[in-house]
């Protein structure tokens, strides 16, 4: 699979355990868009590096059986996961200010500023 995705269904997890570490597995996946077992198989691996311990609740009727918080290891890697997610997040906008750029120019040496405005609307006067 893919290790840019991986890193964001980490850092996605990550973050929903650090603000509610009692969710269900069902809702961690409907949270992030990926299925219950890929969020188990995550679990059990940020479990296993030790970047979050699992807490089963055996009598626990009115409550979440399990609880997963994250470990002091796990909270310094969602920090590390957090600034390489937002280092990418930021080339991929420079990326795509720059095919802006070229579309707009296409657009505006081509004569099409009428039908792009028409096809797009007001967002279009912003960049052509």
């Amino acid at each position: 699979m893919n290790h840019t995705y991986e890193q964001e269904i980490l850092y996605r997890l990550l973050n929903l355990l650090a603000d509610e570490p009692q969710l269900r597995q069902l809702d961690m996946a409907r949270m992030t868009g990926i299925s219950v077992g890929k969020v188990n198989s995550c679990i059990s691996e940020l479990a296993k590096q030790g970047l979050i311990k699992v807490k089963r609740f055996k009598s626990a009727k009115n409550r979440v059986p399990y609880s997963y918080i994250l470990t002091p290891h796990g909270i310094e890697e969602k920090g590390r996961i957090t600034v390489r997610f937002l280092k990418r997040k930021i080339a991929e906008y420079e990326e795509i200010k720059r095919q802006i750029g070229v579309l707009a120019g296409e657009v505006e040496k081509g004569g099409l500023r009428g039908m792009a405005e028409s096809e797009i609307g007001e967002i279009a006067n912003r960049f052509i």
